[in-house]
This record gives C-alpha cells, sequence and structure tokens, in this order.
C-alpha cells in the first residue's frame, strides 16, 4: 500500500477559523476493514522524525473536554528503544521473572513505538473523561499509522503498570500508559478476526 506523504495532509486550521467538514467514505471504508497487525510482524526502517510528527498532530485533535491536554507523548525509536527495553529486562531479571522477559518481544521487533501518557489535571473536568481523551489518542494513533500504510498495534502488558518500569520511563506520580503504539512495515496482510455482534450489544431506550 503506497504511504501519504506529509505533504499531502492539509495545513491545519488556524484559529477561529471555520473547520469545513463534509462526506469522507474513503474513511468510512477504512474503518470498514481497520485490523491491527501483530506487533511481532513489525518491521522495516518505520516512520521517520516528519511522519511522527504528523501522527502526533492528529492525535492531538482528539476529543478533549475543558482543553486540558490530560495526555503527553514519548516517542521510542532506534538504540533508545532498545535500550529501552534492555532496562526492563535487567528489570525483570533481577526479580526472576522470565516470563515478563520473554513479552518484550513485543516491544523490540517494531521500529517505532509512540508512549501515550495520561496524566489527569487538576480541574472542574473528571478524571474519567481525562482518561478516556487519552485512550481516544491511543485509538487516532493507531488508526492514522494504519492509514499511513503502516501496521500498528496498541499494547499495554506489565512495563504499562510496573512502577519501576514506568519510572524507567520517566513518569511522575500521577501519570500513567494509557497505551504503547507500535508502528513498523507488517510481514504479512492481518487475518480478519471474530467481531462482536452489534446487534447483541444495542439497546434502544424507549421512554
Amino acid at each position: 500500500m503506497a504511504r501519504m506523504s506529509r505533504t499531502a495532509l492539509p495545513p491545519a486550521p488556524v484559529f477561529g477559523e471555520p473547520v469545513l467538514q463534509g462526506d469522507a467514505p474513503a474513511v468510512l471504508d477504512f474503518l470498514s476493514r481497520r485490523r491491527s497487525s501483530s506487533a511481532l510482524t513489525l518491521g522495516g526502517a518505520g516512520p521517520g522524525p516528519e511522519e511522527i510528527e504528523t501522527l502526533i498532530r492528529l492525535a492531538a485533535r482528539v476529543p478533549d473536554h475543558g482543553k486540558l491536554s490530560p495526555w503527553r507523548f514519548i516517542i521510542l525509536s532506534g538504540a533508545d528503544k532498545t535500550a529501552f527495553a534492555d532496562r526492563l529486562e535487567a528489570l525483570a531479571k533481577t526479580r526472576g521473572d522470565d516470563r515478563a522477559v520473554g513479552k518484550l518481544g513485543k516491544l523490540r521487533a517494531p521500529p517505532a513505538c509512540i508512549a501515550v501518557i495520561s496524566r489527569p489535571r487538576d480541574a472542574d473536568i473528571r478524571e474519567w473523561e481525562q482518561v478516556l481523551s487519552a485512550g481516544a489518542v491511543c485509538t487516532t494513533l493507531l488508526y492514522a499509522a494504519t492509514a499511513m500504510g503502516y501496521g500498528a498495534n496498541w499494547i499495554t502488558d506489565w512495563y504499562a503498570y510496573d512502577a519501576g518500569a514506568c519510572a524507567v520511563l520517566g513518569l511522575s506520580g500521577d501519570e500513567r500508559v494509557a497505551g504503547f503504539i507500535l508502528i513498523g512495515d507488517a510481514a504479512e496482510p492481518p487475518r480478519e478476526r471474530e467481531r462482536p455482534s452489534p446487534e447483541a450489544l444495542t439497546q434502544v431506550w424507549k421512554g
């Protein structure tokens, strides 16, 4: 699949100007077939700095009640991502946790990772809404990377919740990992998985 170039995007709207909306059948077609790629199948060079910048620009447009930006991004790529995984491996080995070491393969394989960090603010907006906004950021990154032609996967795993691992990542006490978005060239197209029945999950409320 040909990747969109960074220049294919229109410039970001200027504050206060009308933002034109319209039919986007290509987006509906994309959503009807969207599928995460297995992290272990992701390789290649991955997105470059300009593509990463574009992904973050798009992700930052998610709904954000109160305009709090209750999230931030940490980019992990190349030798730095390897060093991060090495430190997590060392941490797990000090605990004799071979299972945790084995789970680092998903982090090591893809060439790029964007960690989305949830950081709820002290505000009138409920914390739950702020956390949901961070989830929306993860979803948008996943969709945008896939729309660029990359394979992508949203994971958490033990190092999203472990205090020692979060310290290695540089998180403060009130921050949490909403997700690691792994990005690279998919070695093979992902196969469709079983999907839930919309009818079984939908109720029409009647007064």
